[in-house]
């Protein structure tokens, strides 16, 4: 039971972080680039450089909300079961 808690948790927990990784991402490349949005891979008018720099930070900036949402979902789950989930 315990176990499908936490991952109906973590369903939600990720749709949180996917949509707050992309607002941040954002704010983010407007700061970088001076620009509104970011480059698509398929955009003709940006070269290589670009394009992959927006999705290094694109990646960067998901894998660290990823880890800090799991990261404090899992502690939230201990403090409130005593147990850590998945062990």
């Amino acid at each position: 039971m315990k176990k499908l808690a936490y991952r109906s948790v973590g369903a939600l927990s990720g749709m949180a972080g996917g949509f707050l990784s992309s607002l941040i991402f954002k704010q983010v490349w407007k700061l970088m680039a001076g620009k509104d949005d970011a480059p698509q891979a398929t955009s003709k008018e940006y070269g290589w450089g670009e394009v992959l720099l927006a999705a290094a930070v694109q990646g960067a900036i998901f894998g660290l909300v990823k880890a800090a949402i799991d990261r404090a979902s899992a502690e939230s789950v201990e403090n409130a079961t005593g147990e850590w989930p998945g062990t």
